[in-house]
């Protein structure tokens, strides 16, 4: 069996989906990864109609994308945030450690802060948002292709902000989870199995790092940067 017909069979099993044809020998081959069946196969038909870009692949969640690129190393791996079994971003890490050279564009409508920042620490090469237009998508990937970073200015400006701050640890992170529930100290010590004074310790860093002074202005704060989806 040849190396395209190897290929070709292992899109199909990679995830269920609209028929791949052949990738020409010089077209970027594209992983999509997106566990939304609609928007995977439009983004399949959109394809279709560029030159010299071709998907190679789909896989419906982090995993089965670690898998597709492990074995057949596509040129660029396009990639949500937001999907069952494994998220983009430990898919992400996963390829990454497999090969540190790997071309990784998040696709997402995920704009908070914490979003974008973990996304590029874990080592991709753009951050787009699906509101884009299809040249904008095309455009990234041949620039990643080529080897270039491409953060859109809005994008990068949320980078910006986030990057001086300190990372919240995971036990500020569990606290700031009750406090959007609206508990007290108290409940929060029962259910963290903790003392009221350290929980006291916690929400004084929390409000420190987030750069606020109310419970209300911390929730504010954190559902913008996307902390509340870690």
């Amino acid at each position: 069996m040849s190396r395209r017909e190897k290929t070709r069979g292992a899109r199909t099993a990679a995830s269920p989906g609209r028929r791949l044809t052949p990738k020409p020998d010089t077209a970027i081959g594209v992983l999509i990864v997106e566990d939304h069946t609609i928007v995977r196969d439009g983004l399949v038909a959109l394809f279709e109609d560029e030159p010299g870009v071709a998907v190679v692949g789909q896989a419906s969640d982090g995993r089965r994308a670690v898998e597709f690129w492990k074995e057949h190393r596509p040129d660029i791996t396009l990639i949500d945030l937001k999907m069952p079994t494994m998220d983009g971003v430990t898919a992400i890490e996963q390829i990454r450690a497999l090969d540190p050279r790997a071309r990784i564009i998040v696709l997402t409508t995920y704009s908070g802060d914490e979003d974008i920042y973990r996304a590029i620490r874990a080592g991709a090469k753009a951050y787009l948002l699906k509101d884009l237009r299809s040249e904008q998508l095309f455009r990234c990937i041949r620039k990643v292709h080529q080897g270039q970073t491409l953060i859109p200015p809005d994008i990068a400006a949320k980078l910006a902000e986030r990057l001086p701050g300190e990372e919240l640890t995971v036990r500020e992170i569990d606290v700031l989870r009750l406090l959007v529930q609206g508990k007290s100290n108290k409940l929060i010590a029962a259910d963290l199995s903790i003392t009221e004074l350290t929980v006291k310790t916690h929400v004084k860093s929390l409000f420190r790092k987030l750069n606020v002074l109310s419970r209300t202005e911390a929730v504010a704060v954190a559902a913008r940067k996307g902390l509340l989806r870690l």
